[in-house]
């Protein structure tokens, strides 16, 4: 096991709608039953195949924490949170959420990433009475039966039929289609043989084949082959980025000149500089987009500064970043609205208290734009269609919310 506190010390100032916050302490687990403090729990991915994008997900939620430690306090108290990595293991997950739950009486906890890992958060808090906010899981309806489970993602079928109605109003060809995905990762294989194949069938595209592989496999060459051998407008890519990458090398190599559309599995900042010219024209949905205002340009400019400083080798933000700077957001909110104080007698009804706020939430004023939770338990929010070209990420379109 895994246990750390995180401290800051920076007075940026909060961007949002909400006078929130108070100042991080350097405080060790034992005192999380300190009334002077509100606890959050975190379960951090800082090593597993997801990792390229968990493990910058903490420099946002330091970031968020500062603007609202900045603000004045959630009901007059400081916040921290207390993190526990998972490494991206399911089983590590549950012994985490526990340790979180149990031990450090933590009001709600951050995380996890990954659907493999919420599918064992999601009755793990229930027993717990505690709320798990993912960022990033989005396989469908996957905490729909859960009381305390909450994901702050989209459904990857609602998000990736967006992308497809995008293809079709801006003329781009999309008659034919074919399924790769990665047949050892939940998230992954629920997009290869669930998602992604009966979306772009639901929209009238031809899906001719589909190919499987290992999710760190090192050669792509005999599913490429098969690819090439049918060739085909798009590729439904199931995968993590860095299986991206090589799919995408490898099919230029063989010369098929099909778009890779995907879901957010890939959706790292850099995956377009990491594809270079191979991974030109791949489409994918996000709930993210950094250049989008004047707040999302703030946060990705801090986001950027913060991660350099930590020696990062990703400095730009993605939408799981985002996420997760949203997601200190909503607790910070819902313990408002709770009146929560902190007390340890009270820690059953404050936890139960805030989930009942997180509910309750409408249209609140993210980083990522108007968000409300739906009937399952996910985010409703704007889904923005991107497209990689010449090592950048550029916006084809926006999709307003809708339940």
């Amino acid at each position: 096991m895994k246990a750390k506190d995180t401290m800051t010390a920076k007075t940026t100032k909060f961007c949002g709608a909400l006078a929130l916050g108070a100042g991080l302490w350097a405080a060790g687990p034992g005192n999380a039953l300190a009334q002077s403090e509100l606890v959050l729990g975190f379960l951090t991915s800082d090593s597993g195949p997801f990792v390229s994008l968990a493990r910058t997900n903490e420099v946002a939620a330091r970031i968020a924490l500062d603007e609202i430690n900045a603000a004045g306090g959630v009901n007059g108290k400081k916040v921290r949170y207390i993190a526990f990595d998972t490494a991206g293991n399911p089983g590590q997950t549950v012994v985490g959420l526990r340790k979180l739950a149990e031990d450090d009486k933590v009001l709600g906890i951050i995380g996890p990433l990954s659907s493999g890992q919420v599918s064992v958060a999601g009755p793990a808090g229930d027993r717990a009475g505690v709320v798990t906010m993912s960022m990033a899981s989005s396989a469908p309806k996957l905490v729909a039966n859960f009381k305390y489970a909450m994901r702050n993602t989209s459904d990857e079928a609602y998000m990736f039929e967006r992308l497809l109605r995008t293809l079709k109003s801006k003329g781009i060809a999309s008659a034919t289609g074919a399924v790769a995905y990665a047949n050892d990762d939940t998230i992954s294989r629920t997009m290869g043989e669930k998602v992604l194949p009966a979306l772009m069938k639901k929209v009238g595209v031809d899906v001719k084949l589909s190919v499987d592989f290992k999710i760190g496999v090192f050669d792509l060459s005999p599913q490429v082959a098969q690819l090439k051998a049918t060739p085909t407008d798009l590729i439904g890519v199931g995968a993590n980025p860095e299986a991206a990458i090589k799919l995408a090398q490898e099919l230029r190599r063989q010369g098929h000149t099909g778009r890779m559309v995907a879901g957010t599995t890939i959706g790292d900042p850099d995956l377009p500089a990491r594809m270079g010219k191979d991974g030109d024209g791949t489409v994918l949905p996000s709930t993210f987009f950094p250049d989008l205002n004047d707040r999302t340009k703030k946060f990705a400019a801090e986001f950027t500064k913060s991660a350099r400083a930590a020696n990062l080798e990703r400095t730009q933000a993605s939408q799981f970043d985002a996420s997760t700077y949203d997601i200190v957001l909503y607790y910070a909110w819902a313990m408002k609205e709770a009146k929560v104080t902190g007390d340890p007698k009270r820690l059953a009804e404050e936890r139960t208290a805030i989930r009942g706020a997180l509910g309750r939430m409408k249209n609140f004023p993210a980083l990522e734009g108007a968000v409300s939770f739906g009937a399952d338990n996910d985010a409703l929010k704007p889904i923005y269609v991107i497209e990689a070209r010449n090592g950048n990420w550029t916006l084809l379109d926006t999709h307003a919310p809708t339940n």
